[in-house]
């Protein structure tokens, strides 16, 4: 199979600027999340800490138990086994499909496919691998539409798909029909069935097919016709993960995917060209496009880019190496410039650079923060890749805030308004924050030996799958 995951202890005699005493933190910030998801939301998707009951959003339709899947592979790695051992009890007995219920194809395939594809390759327990195929089975029918780019909306008992109503003219969205590849590869090589990896791999074809306004690629792409909907280009919310998924695919493929490779450094270069840009304070920010126009507005959720930019330095093209570090590093300063800027040290949703402003939020409706991770997860990328200490303080910086003003006596909590003292709870402990948030602050604080990028890549819900090798061929197949 793959190597196995080693223990997360430093080793006898090594010493590190952070260690042992952050672990124990993220452990504790683990256990106080996932204990009162137990005591007052078991078996629901995600808790409300402050009401202390459960909370479930309509992405995941009658589907239950998104914190529980979602936390598996966090708790197996801080190694809390008996809480493992339970979450796992649940999974075999309760986790059902099931349900005559609509659900967001994307999140559910990041949340729940990724979570037992994990959770299997950590653990070896096959009822994982059973529960990941079975859901990868019933998401199949989404790709039923003319072009073979999923809907983003699916009725798991029926099979009917469709696309969110506000979607730019029925049009299914760039980061959720290009955050499947992952995944779909490790269903067709744990399953024997190639239709899962046929079906990620049409899309790239769809895409490759189709002219890019500058080399980039449009948010909006209608799955009848096959043409891009309204030129909106972003490297935050709807276009994300897309980019992610490119390079990630180059690396889980032993680095043999080549047509991943190139379609990542072109899109990279465009978005240098386009929508890189440098505050007159000397920040670097990634811009939105529409038609041609920038918006100098960056979301938490494109925060992540200093971390892919870094881990796809390695195979740059052009001797490219540090060029793309350093644009890792200057995104990871910004986004910390974010936090750094508000009253309680948590960045908001979305942060601006115009009328004299600089990586801060102007509106009201940006000012909320949800727990999110992008900022941590690129400050963990920056740490393996350079062990440039500072990700470790700006990392600690979070978990301070964190503890002042996200822990409630019912879990953890997002917050309103970053920039007012007097905090005011969203009263959502979100699934991510404990798959996410708290898995890459532990692996932050972790030797580089626990889940080595060689051996892992993780997927953009945090979920760790391992690097296939052409010669790993279907070793699984004897498990079917």
């Amino acid at each position: 199979m793959t190597p196995g995951i080693p223990s997360p202890a430093l080793p006898p005699g090594r010493k590190e600027q952070r260690g042992p005493r952050q672990h124990r933190s993220c452990c504790c910030m683990m256990k106080h999340a996932w204990d009162n998801y137990k005591r007052y939301a078991w078996g629901l998707n995600e808790l409300k800490p402050i009401s202390k009951q459960g909370h479930s959003s309509n992405l995941f339709g009658n589907i239950q138990g998104a914190t529980i899947v979602d936390a598996l592979d966090t708790l197996y790695i801080m190694e809390m086994k008996e809480e493992f051992k339970e979450a796992k009890e649940w999974v075999e007995k309760n986790l059902d499909f099931n349900v005559n219920a609509e659900i967001s194809v994307f999140e559910v395939n990041i949340r729940f496919v990724g979570g037992l594809l994990s959770a299997y390759y950590l653990s070896g327990e096959e009822i994982f691998r059973k529960k990941a195929v079975e859901l990868g089975e019933k998401l199949l029918p989404a790709f039923n539409t003319p072009t073979g780019i999923p809907w983003a909306l699916l009725n798991i008992k029926s099979g009917i798909g469709r696309n969110w109503p506000w979607a730019s003219g029925g049009s299914s969205i760039l980061a959720e029909f290009g955050t499947l590849h992952l995944e779909f590869i490790h269903l067709s090589h744990l399953s024997g069935n190639p239709l899962f990896a046929e079906k990620v791999m049409n899309i790239r074809k769809v895409l490759n097919r189709l002219d890019k306004p500058e080399g980039l690629y449009p948010n909006y792409l209608n799955p009848s016709s096959g043409q891009w909907g309204q030129h909106h280009v972003s490297i935050g919310g709807l276009g994300d993960s897309f980019y992610e998924y490119l390079l990630k695919a180059w690396l889980m493929s032993g680095k043999t995917d080549e047509e991943g490779r190139k379609m990542y450094y072109d899109a990279v270069q465009a978005i240098e060209t386009h929508l890189i840009r440098k505050s007159s304070g000397g920040l670097t920010y990634i811009a939105e496009w529409k038609g041609g126009l920038l918006e100098h507005k960056m979301g938490h959720l494109t925060c992540f880019a200093g971390g892919m930019f870094a881990l796809g330095a390695d195979g740059a093209p052009n001797d490219k190496t540090g060029h793309h570090i350093e644009l890792g590093a200057e995104i990871a300063r910004t986004c910390h410039e974010s936090y750094d800027r508000t009253s309680m040290k948590l960045g908001p949703e979305a942060f601006r650079f115009d009328g004299g402003v600089e990586a801060i939020a102007t509106r009201q409706n940006e000012k909320y923060y949800i727990l999110r991770p992008e900022v941590i997860e690129t400050y963990m990328y920056m740490w393996r890749l350079t062990h440039d200490p500072k990700y470790r303080q700006w990392g600690w910086e979070a978990v301070e805030a964190l503890e002042k003003y996200c822990r409630v006596d019912g879990g953890y909590s997002g917050i309103r308004d970053v920039y007012n003292n007097h905090q005011s709870h969203d009263d959502v402990q979100q699934s991510f924050f404990l798959s996410e948030t708290l898995k890459y602050l532990y692996l932050l604080f972790s030797e580089d030996d626990l889940l080595p990028f060689e051996h892992w890549v993780f997927n953009t819900e945090a979920h760790p799958l391992p690097v296939l090798h052409k010669d790993d061929g279907n070793k699984e197949e004897n498990q079917k």
